[in-house]
């Protein structure tokens, strides 16, 4: 025997005790508001009203609506099963209890419960058949205050309350009484449905509808905020790299840029590396370590130089004269393709040496034009008693031209300073220096070509109207007074000694290169010159392809009142056109893009 330690009642086995305590102490027991049945949980007590008090889709619509469900305690129905048992032994209850074909204790599984799948609708129509019954055999009026009474009271209507005799009752009740709750369609016609737009959710009321759709429209607010969120933090992000590879690569063009600069620097010989001197020393010394130079011919060579700088005097190792002599017996005896050829006073050629290799064409083009001044005698009065100066020397002699007042542009681009220094110099600085010597002199630019594929024959015409006569009937050659002419291209400067007139009429320069060694100028001093030997010499319109050339072309001996002029002229470059009329000056500014700074000044006497 077993006995319940709630209420003390003893059963006879084990099936009988978790049937005992499901009925009896079951708390929360959920009661049908219709029919009254218990002793189910919640999900078949639902599953009990969709199949046995209303239609499937009525169900649907109207249980969603009932807020609570009609709930007994434990308590009550422990009372109410103690007086069943004490009062009728064979009463409704134990019929319910007892004899119901799906919740007696045979038919309970091993674990006491009830399962869903015996609440199908033939068995609940089966229950509700059997309650009928007994609700006949057992008449209220016969046992009132009896167990019945308190085991089946009348169905309550969950809306308002009332009370019916029956559950058939409470259902026309509920659906006359309280159809616009259970929002029922009409038998007439068909309840119009809505479907979501969003999801494709069918609703039965466009307000359910639209509450539906604001719900979406709540969660795509909220998911575009942390869109929007995420897009600023994204915005951020990327403003930051921006700056950051602004920043690098401003970093990097700044890098360039001074690499550059100090490539430009080191070119033009702006680099404080040392001058003249200290270039002369270091190539030495290489040739020495390399095993072409002796060293007792290295030290002889420092010696000179170290005198040579001392007197500022060229030491003349580069120096090579007589060629436009041996010109012009050449063209004498050969030269039969040569119509007629036109060439400077004596000029003597020099070319680069160790100390100003690479940077000193400059220089020596003016030793050169310098050379052929000091065997004219009309420029006696200007140059007396001077000597072809060295480069560290010209150097000198250019800051101090700067000093009196020439060209304060070109010297502040410079700042002021050449010697010890690799500086390049080009036509401006050679204009200069000339100008400062009271030599007449004036620079022509050629700033773009005239000719055919970047050709200058503009160029080769103006030179052969500055050599060439206007008598007819000259001799085919023809040894002017004429100075040569000083050349000057991007990044490098040579000497025009004279020009050929071909007799197919075209014209070939006659130029002194200061790249070319003492020993190939020395193979035109032979008696049986060959025309091949001129070719280091001869340049054609095609062989001028630069696209700019300048030239300074010498014309005279300047006063010393001109040379104030000419001083002032470079001071002040504002002066009224009827005065620079009255002094027959032409002045102009041009850009000079290979010459050591960029202001020029071109000076055209009329």
């Amino acid at each position: 025997m077993l006995s319940c330690d709630i209420c003390g009642e003893t059963v006879t086995s084990e099936p009988d005790m978790k049937a005992h305590l499901l009925i009896v102490h079951m708390e929360n027991e959920v009661i049908c508001p219709f029919c009254k049945l218990s002793g189910v949980n919640y999900d078949e007590m639902c599953f009990h009203i969709e199949t046995a008090h209303f239609e499937q889709n009525e169900l649907e619509r109207s249980f969603a609506r009932i807020n609570t469900i009609q709930i007994r305690t434990s308590d009550n129905r422990k009372d109410n099963t103690l007086q069943c048992r004490m009062e009728v032994n064979s009463g409704v209850h134990s019929a319910c209890a007892s004899n119901h074909p799906k919740i007696s204790a045979q038919s309970l599984p091993n674990d006491g419960t009830l399962k869903h799948k015996a609440f199908y609708s033939e068995n609940l129509t089966e229950s509700r058949k059997f309650l009928k019954s007994k609700e006949k055999e057992y008449d209220p009026s016969k046992i009132k205050g009896s167990i019945y009474e308190t085991m089946y009271s009348p169905p309550e209507c969950p809306f308002c309350g009332r009370i019916e005799d029956c559950s058939q009752d409470m259902e026309n009740h509920v659906k006359t009484k309280h159809a616009d709750l259970l929002d029922t369609p009409s038998e007439d016609h068909d309840q119009p449905l809505y479907d979501c737009p969003m999801c494709g959710l069918i609703c039965t009321n466009y307000h359910i509808l639209q509450e539906h759709v604001d719900l979406h429209l709540e969660e795509s607010n909220f998911g575009q905020g942390i869109d929007r969120v995420q897009c600023s933090r994204d915005l951020e992000l990327a403003h930051q790299l921006q700056q950051e590879e602004d920043r690098k690569r401003r970093s990097e063009e700044s890098r360039q840029e001074m690499g550059e600069f100090q490539k430009l620097q080191r070119q033009y010989g702006l680099d404080n590396s040392g001058g003249y001197k200290q270039q002369q020393l270091r190539n030495m010394e290489i040739e020495v370590n390399r095993g072409r130079m002796h060293p007792s011919e290295f030290h002889r060579r420092k010696a000179d130089m170290m005198e040579s700088l001392a007197i500022g005097i060229d030491d003349g190792k580069t120096r090579t004269s007589g060629i436009i002599e041996a010109l012009y017996r050449y063209y004498q005896n050969a030269a039969t393709d040569v119509r007629r050829v036109w060439l400077s006073t004596g000029v003597d050629h020099f070319h680069s040496s160790f100390g100003d290799k690479g940077w000193g064409c400059g220089y020596r083009n003016f030793q050169m034009l310098l050379s052929s001044l000091l065997q004219n005698d009309a420029y006696d009065d200007s140059l007396k008693g001077m000597s072809i100066p060295c480069i560290p020397k010209i150097q000198s002699m250019i800051e101090d031209a700067w000093k009196e007042g020439f060209d304060p542009q070109g010297a502040s681009q410079l700042n002021n300073r050449l010697q010890g220094t690799k500086a390049w110099i080009g036509a401006c600085e050679v204009y200069t220096l000339l100008t400062s010597l009271r030599v007449k002199c004036r620079i022509v630019d050629f700033h773009k070509s005239t000719g055919p594929l970047g050709t200058h024959p503009r160029l080769f015409e103006w030179i052969l109207n500055y050599y060439s006569s206007e008598r007819e009937g000259s001799p085919k050659v023809v040894c002017t007074s004429k100075p040569p002419i000083y050349l000057q291209h991007q990044g490098h400067s040579r000497t025009v000694v004279g020009i050929e007139e071909r007799k197919n009429r075209t014209l070939c320069l006659l130029i002194f290169d200061p790249g070319c060694p003492s020993r190939e100028m020395q193979k035109l001093l032979k008696q049986d010159m060959e025309a091949s030997n001129l070719k280091q010499l001869r340049k054609f319109v095609g062989n001028l392809k630069h696209k700019q050339y300048q030239i300074v072309a010498v014309e005279g001996v300047l006063s010393s009142e001109e040379k104030v002029v000419s001083i002032c002229i470079f001071g002040y470059v504002k002066l009224e056109p009827v005065e620079l009329t009255s002094l027959k000056f032409l002045v102009r500014i041009n850009v000079n893009p290979f010459v050591s700074h960029s202001a020029l000044f071109w000076f055209c006497i009329i």
